[in-house]
């Protein structure tokens, strides 16, 4: 190779490179944008907040002005041959497509809130400016296509910021619309889309478009979609927390050696001379999420093995997939509606416990039944197929072999189905709703009782009505019976801990079985 050749090589690497690192910049700068934005959602950080001597939003607007047009200068390096990058010859239409309703709501937005129009007309406006971006994206090479939407947007949201357009104080108040937006939630939901668009931009740009920069930009979205979803989750339980610590404390009082005086959760609602507590409502959730799940699990498990390892697959187990699927999607309402309706009658007309936990589970039926049906077909036919060939019965098989394996993917099933029935309020109010403050909870416990005839065993408690943490704080906040707010924040918090609780007996069982399922 020649001196000339070996110079132009180097330069092109070199080139490259420098491209890479520049990318890389500009995506930092855009997932800091994003997390500010996700702290000013969650009020950890404010439009009083100084950071470098600037304002929050003058921060915010510095930093989308400069990654917006180091994006488009990205987009433009690689359009005229700066950089070495092998874009597409077309954009694609999902791109082309997210552009154009992300700026057609931009373009409408700003029209009814700096052009005074009205809803109608901003939203035509917006239309025809979306439909616009959608043609030019579309005929544009992948490298100005994905760039120069998503910087464009960024330098108009900073425009706007540091041109002192959308200050604190400034609120969005569209014409024919009872609504107001304030900077307070607009500024930190545009920081957020406008750095995720321009951090994914810059991703696909650093791996140089193409399938490379498809596949990084996708795993970016993903990561920050997952940041986000976690944030929102942090915020409200830290929210939760802040609100709920000092009531659910109140009192407390640790004695050595393991004895412990905690009002708030030891003591009745109801008594003269003593702290108002919430044991009762405790005690209900429990009895309704145990009998819940000992109703509902044996038999979504029993359906799911006999759809997918007895049924032949047609049209009766389809039927039945869009029937789980459809109940599950059902509101929880209806579920009240029905046990109201179906199962209280059948008890003697009267709220119970019992009624409760019924509809609870059926509730949590669709649910285990699909994922167990999922676990249970993505066992490999192999291991059937192994315990076949050493003599093994079909059911020693399934019992011993396919449901061992499928057991985490079962258990995930459950944890979900028990997060969401651990807080309903709508089906218990209309088949259980006892006293929202009652001096004890039935002692389902000790209330089981052995006959010498059918049905063998009975439990007078379960055949009363009671209350629960979601009935109480239903109560409470809602509907302001009985307590402050601040009792009704601790209730929540103990709602939370409990579900929280439940949930980590289930990851912990599915860890025990995947463990075992390790050493078979």
């Amino acid at each position: 190779m020649s001196n000339a050749d070996a110079r132009e090589t180097e330069l092109i690497t070199g080139s490259t490179s420098g491209y890479e690192r520049l990318a890389e910049a500009f995506m930092s700068l855009s997932i800091l944008t994003f997390v500010l934005g996700l702290t000013t959602l969650g009020q950890v950080t404010t439009a009083n907040t100084s950071i470098l001597g600037l304002g929050l939003y003058q921060f915010l607007g510095l930093l989308l002005g400069v990654t917006g047009v180091g994006v488009i200068g990205l987009g433009a390096a690689s359009a005229v041959g700066i950089a070495e990058t092998t874009p597409d010859p077309e954009s694609g239409l999902v791109p082309a497509t997210f552009s154009g309703v992300l700026w057609a709501l931009v373009i409408a937005a700003l029209a009814t809130s700096l052009g005074g129009l009205g809803a109608t007309a901003g939203l035509g406006i917006g239309l025809v400016a979306g439909v616009g971006v959608f043609v030019t994206v579309a005929l544009l090479d992948e490298d100005v296509g994905t760039t120069l939407p998503s910087g464009g947007l960024a330098v108009i949201v900073a425009a706007l910021l540091l041109g002192g357009i959308i200050t604190p104080a400034w609120a969005w108040k569209p014409q024919d619309i009872i609504a107001q937006f304030p900077a307070q939630a607009v500024v930190p939901m545009l920081s957020l889309f406008c750095g995720i668009i321009t951090a994914w931009s810059a991703a696909k740009a650093r791996s140089g478009f193409g399938t490379r920069g498809r596949q990084s930009g996708a795993y970016l979205l993903i990561g920050l979609n997952a940041a986000w979803m976690i944030a929102i989750l942090l915020v409200v339980i830290g929210f939760v927390v802040s609100k709920g610590w000092g009531p659910m404390m109140k009192n407390f009082e640790y004695v050595a050696p393991l004895t412990i005086d905690w009002p708030f959760v030891m003591n009745p609602s109801q008594g003269l001379g003593i702290q108002r507590g919430i044991k009762p409502a405790i005690f209900g959730t429990l009895y309704l999420v145990v009998g819940a799940i000992v109703f509902s699990v044996p038999l979504a498990i029993g359906a799911a093995v006999y759809l997918t390892e007895y049924a032949e697959q047609g049209l009766f187990t389809r039927a039945i997939e869009v029937a789980t699927n459809g109940l599950w999607s059902t509101p929880s309402v209806v579920y009240g509606l029905f046990g109201l309706a179906f199962i209280v009658p059948r008890f003697g007309g009267e709220l119970s416990i019992l009624a409760g936990q019924l509809v609870l589970g059926f509730m949590l039926i669709p649910l285990v039944l699909i994922t167990s049906r999922e676990a249970i077909k993505s066992v490999p036919d192999g291991y059937r197929d192994a315990s076949a060939a050493l003599g093994v019965s079909k059911w020693e098989t399934i019992r011993s072999v396919v449901l061992p394996a499928a057991m985490p993917g079962v258990i995930t099933g459950i944890i979900l189905g028990v997060g969401r029935i651990a807080g309903e309020t709508a089906p218990i109010l209309l088949v259980m709703r006892g006293s929202t403050f009652p001096r004890a909870a039935p002692n389902v416990i000790e209330g089981f009782q052995f006959t010498a005839s059918p049905p063998f065993m009975t439990n007078p408690a379960l055949m009363e009505a009671a209350t629960a943490l979601p009935l109480q704080l239903y109560a409470i906040i809602t509907a302001g019976v009985g307590e402050t707010q601040a009792f009704g924040w601790g209730t929540a918090l103990v709602l939370l801990i409990v579900v929280l609780s439940l949930y980590a007996i289930g990851i912990a069982a599915r860890m025990y079985f995947r463990k075992k399922l390790k050493h078979l």
